[in-house]
């Protein structure tokens, strides 16, 4: 049952991303679709980061000692300034192995 589930996602997964960046097929977003599914990114990252900067130990920590929050902090902080991927990695890893070690 497992593997049929799998199956069955990866199948509909394919399915409408074949759909949409195939062009030869007349299939077309409207604006308002577009405006709508523009949001979709940062919510997934922010349902794939939330947890891990706030649940430790099946806990809410939010202590000052948590080296996820400022790695997290300094990341925030260095995208908004420098507009640098690298520098926001950098610098956020950086934070993070300093307070943690």
């Amino acid at each position: 049952m497992i593997l049929l589930t799998i199956i069955l996602l990866a199948c509909i997964t394919f399915g409408t991303r074949y759909l949409f960046l195939e062009g030869r097929l007349p299939i077309r977003l409207g604006p308002n679709l577009k405006h709508l599914l523009s949001y979709s990114g940062p919510a997934v990252l922010t349902a794939i980061t939330a947890p891990i900067l706030f649940v430790h130990n099946q806990q809410l920590d939010t202590a000052a000692d948590n080296p996820y929050l400022w790695g997290a902090a300094v990341a925030i902080l260095a995208a908004y300034k420098t507009r640098s991927v690298y520098w926001t990695i950098g610098l956020g890893m950086l934070v993070y192995i300093l307070v943690a070690y």
